[in-house]
């Protein structure tokens, strides 16, 4: 079953963004438990919210705590191994669009 797209736009409708949000937050905490448990791997989210003072935690408060404070004493290498900001997630997509390109024009002058 497809999905339709998801608009990236700014909803003018308070309730609908409110509604919008919760199921987005919903899914993205369910996304999470289903990341946790198919790699078996600690993981956790903390959502701030525009409706609620304090953040949603998932699974627990004591959880995220165990789980954070893991990582915080982690050496820093292994820390910032594997994390991608966006400024290198999109470096990495350009390099890989260039070899790709690079690639179909050397297939393609050898046809």
């Amino acid at each position: 079953m497809t999905r339709k797209k998801v608009k990236l736009c700014y909803i003018a409708n308070d309730s609908t963004r409110k509604v919008t949000f919760k199921k987005r937050k919903k899914d993205l905490l369910k996304k999470v438990s289903e990341l946790s448990i198919l790699c078996g791997i600690d993981a956790c989210a903390i959502v701030y919210s525009p409706y609620n003072n304090q953040p949603d935690v998932w699974p627990s408060h004591h959880e995220v705590q165990r789980i954070v404070s893991q990582f915080q004493r982690m050496p820093e290498m292994e820390q910032s191994s594997w994390m991608v900001d966006q400024d290198r997630f999109l470096r990495q997509r350009i390099v890989k669009s260039n070899d790709q390109l690079i690639k179909q024009r050397k297939d393609s002058r050898e046809k």
